[in-house]
């Protein structure tokens, strides 16, 4: 019988979620954010009684650090089987998951929600340099809508449609990416001759 994937050891212990994230950052070992040291004889685990988990030393240039530094994680107290369940459940969510609903999960500040979904959102965003989806053999499928009230909720007398509401383009490609983008109706045209590739299945 499957087992749940939020049953996992690194959303539940912390020395475990540090396991997690240094095999997946650090797959050839750790490396020193301060002085650039990947020598993992001169790198050292501090395991005293007072040492955070996953915090580490460098005996190149006498600092320490976690795998938090240079990370989404960075400058966050939350603790990091947390932000992983966080992202689990903003990736598996097919609808999307608000801030609010995220601050009642954790039961945590509207500060700290928004700055767990702004921080994760950021991560997720494509790179400057990825190219269009998609490609020859390939199927994407395009839709664009307006960000507003529904049409269904009832208007005052004299009630004149919105032109400054959000309108977004989203392509998906079918068994790998999403991109979205914020923009004009007159420019779908040209937003879709850049985001897919010409040789795909529209």
């Amino acid at each position: 019988m499957a087992r749940p994937v939020l049953s996992a050891p690194h959303f539940h212990n912390e020395e475990a979620a540090f396991a997690y994230v240094e095999a997946h950052l650090w797959p050839e070992g750790p490396t020193c954010p301060h002085c650039g040291n990947c020598d993992g004889e001169r790198i050292g685990r501090l395991t005293g009684k007072s040492s955070r988990p996953g915090l580490r030393k460098c005996y190149a240039c006498r600092k320490t650090f976690t795998v938090r530094i240079g990370s989404i994680f960075e400058d966050s107290h939350f603790p990091l089987r947390l932000w992983l369940q966080a992202i689990q459940l903003i990736c598996g969510s097919k609808k999307g998951i608000s801030t609010r609903q995220i601050q009642r999960t954790f039961d945590c500040s509207m500060k700290t929600a928004w700055f767990l979904m702004h921080r994760i959102r950021e991560m997720m965003a494509p790179a400057a340099n990825a190219g269009p989806l998609g490609g020859e053999g390939k199927t994407i499928e395009a839709d664009e809508t307006e960000m507003g009230k529904s049409r269904r909720t009832r208007r005052p007398k004299g009630f004149k449609r919105s032109t400054h509401n959000v309108k977004v383009l989203s392509l998906v490609e079918r068994g790998g990416d999403i991109r979205s983008v914020m923009m004009d109706h007159r420019h779908v045209g040209a937003r879709l001759r850049t985001m897919a590739d010409k040789k795909s299945r529209l």
